[in-house]
């Protein structure tokens, strides 16, 4: 599988460590049971999900990678500093 990281270009896969599921955080002060829906509980749709990258083996950048979980065809690729992540991390 190959990945285009916004700064080097394409990359295979193997430069990149997956972190999982690009999710946003709930607060600090956020209830219990938002925590543990955050924590253990997902979704694990067949089809485009949205998932944060690191390249490791490269510049360094946390990357959020639009991949289908079926084809594991990229979608999309971009700094996760500028994903929509609900302004949390």
């Amino acid at each position: 599988m190959r990945v285009t990281c916004p700064n080097c270009g394409e990359r295979d896969r193997r430069e990149f460590y997956v972190k999982g599921a690009a999710l946003a955080r709930p607060e600090a002060d956020a209830a219990l049971d938002d925590w543990h829906d955050h924590v253990n509980l997902r979704d694990n749709l067949a089809g485009e999900t949205n998932e944060l990258w690191y390249h490791e083996m490269g510049c360094g950048a946390w990357i959020e990678v639009c991949r289908n979980t079926v084809s594991h065809k990229v979608v999309s690729t971009r700094l996760a500093s500028d994903a929509d992540l609900g302004g949390k991390r």
